[in-house]
């Protein structure tokens, strides 16, 4: 945190020179300082998250690769004259215990076409509207669940 208010400050000078270094410094640490003993702020967080970004990535691009699959099966449904798509409602269950893995897991399954997640318990439990029965089958134990539980046993580490 303190390099970030660092380059923050050099950033907003727009310029490097011995000066700028000096003053940003006796500018910096104090706001560090208070940031660590009045907000609570941890130095551990900011490793927790340098750790976690392969991870990020990776769910990223698995969310990304699961958007553009729904898309090309909702394109499907519609275009497709054949069949009539027949729209449910899907209730499972998945603690997790954060619950920024819970919100995650429903806003990923919201963020796919032919999804929506309509209700989120505290206990973790989920009510998923889907454009089609077929788009509900396997909600439960998506890879999206995968990722999130692989991600819990590693902060329990």
């Amino acid at each position: 945190m303190l390099i970030v208010f660092m380059l923050l400050w050099i950033i907003l000078n727009g310029r490097i020179t011995g000066e700028v270094l000096i003053f940003g410094l006796f500018l910096t640490v104090p706001v560090y300082l208070f940031f660590c003993l009045v907000m609570g702020y941890r130095s551990k967080w900011e490793w927790n998250v340098i750790k976690s970004i392969p991870w990020a990535l990776r769910y990223a691009g698995t969310l990304i690769k699961e958007i553009v699959k729904a898309n090309i099966a909702v394109i499907r449904l519609i275009l497709s004259d054949r069949y009539e798509a027949e729209p449910c409602l899907r209730t499972f269950k998945k603690p997790f215990k954060s619950p920024r893995h819970n919100v995650l897991l429903a806003n990923s399954i919201t963020l796919t076409p032919g999804t929506i997640t309509v209700s989120l318990d505290r206990d973790g439990t989920y009510v998923v509207h889907a454009l089609d029965k077929e788009f509900a089958e396997g909600i439960d134990e998506s890879v999206f669940i995968d990722l999130l539980t692989e991600l819990e046993e590693k902060d329990e580490h």
